[in-house]
């Protein structure tokens, strides 16, 4: 069975490491450009020294960060092609499984050799399987190590797009895919219907957990400082901010999406900056900066869930389809 099912998808394999040539000639090379931007430029020393603080004084290495973000930022984009990796495994790698072989009527010959429905369906998974889980833990690591200087650079680990690509996440995202793929094929029996129930029920499924499940995986804290402090929120330090604003004195939100800083190295004169807050509607002080937000030192515990719900998911998935498989003809 097993030398069967890798004469089979032998070619999606092999395109799949093409793909994946084609995706690191492209990564490789800005990745190493930026590497050697953050190092030289000194942005990667100065962080460095700033450490993980929650609050910082003065302006710390926002000049140098400033300089970076504008020549790098913009190939965070890039960061999409990692997002869409375990969807085309699903696609590719999962939906034909079982729907060309009923499809092209190849499975009854199978069946027909001694080999029962659940042993044929579970090693083809499980050989399907074992390649995805080697390719996400390779494309993790692979985006881990490209990101990095950008998520130094302020952009956290956590942020959308970043937190999907890295760390242990991809394997369950990639596991998901391919069940949900396999599962697909089992109901439609036909290659391209498959893929299409494959697209949208993955799509739909990434969504629900990345806007509504993940934040509420922990209680957010809250962080609070006055506007006229000395020192402000560290926004290297690699936290999740879901959401920031000025309050005044009775805890209104009265500027959403904002941080002011009114101290000798913020917006002048301390007194008057304070002062225009009140002449200008703003209710009575004291007026303080406020942020909701999950730590950077719960990533893992954030992956480490989040996977096993994908993990979860799968082993659901699979049970259905090995049960799909027993009623087809």
């Amino acid at each position: 069975m097993i030398w069967l099912t890798w004469r089979q998808h032998r070619k999606q394999a092999l395109w799949t490491a093409v793909a994946l040539a084609v995706l690191a000639a492209v990564l490789v090379p800005t990745g190493l450009s930026m590497r050697s931007s953050f190092e030289d430029s000194g942005l990667g020393a100065c962080l460095r020294a700033q450490g993980h603080a929650r609050f910082v004084s003065g302006e710390g290495c926002e000049a140098l960060s400033q300089r970076f973000a504008n020549q790098y930022d913009s190939t965070a984009f890039l960061a999409i092609l990692f997002v869409l990796l375990p969807l085309l495994a699903g696609l590719f790698l999962g939906a034909p499984l079982v729907a060309r072989e009923v499809e092209n009527g190849t499975h009854r010959l199978v069946w027909t050799q001694g080999i029962s429905r659940r042993r044929w369906i579970l090693t083809k998974f499980g050989l399907i399987g074992a390649v995805a889980l080697v390719l996400s833990v390779g494309f993790a690591l692979g985006a881990a190590w490209w990101l990095a200087p950008l998520a130094d650079n302020g952009l956290g680990r956590f942020r959308y797009l970043f937190f999907d690509v890295q760390g242990v996440a991809p394997i369950g995202y990639t596991l998901f895919a391919v069940a949900l793929g396999i599962l697909a094929g089992t109901l439609s029996r036909r290659t391209l219907p498959a893929m299409g129930v494959s697209l949208a029920a993955f799509i739909a499924v990434r969504a629900l957990v990345e806007l509504l499940a993940r934040p509420a995986f922990l209680p957010a804290k809250s962080l609070t400082y006055a506007i006229d402090s000395p020192v402000t929120a560290n926004r290297f330090a690699g936290d999740w901010v879901y959401q920031q604003g000025v309050r005044n004195g009775s805890g209104t939100l009265v500027l959403p999406d904002a941080r002011v800083g009114c101290g000798p190295d913020g917006a002048g004169d301390t007194a008057r900056c304070v002062a225009r807050f009140a002449e200008d509607g703003f209710g009575p002080g004291p007026y303080t900066n406020w942020q909701e937000y999950q730590p950077a030192d719960r990533f893992w515990t954030f992956q480490a869930i989040e996977t096993g719900v994908f993990l979860a998911l799968t082993a659901l998935l699979v049970t259905l389809a090995v049960r799909r498989v027993r009623r087809i003809a």
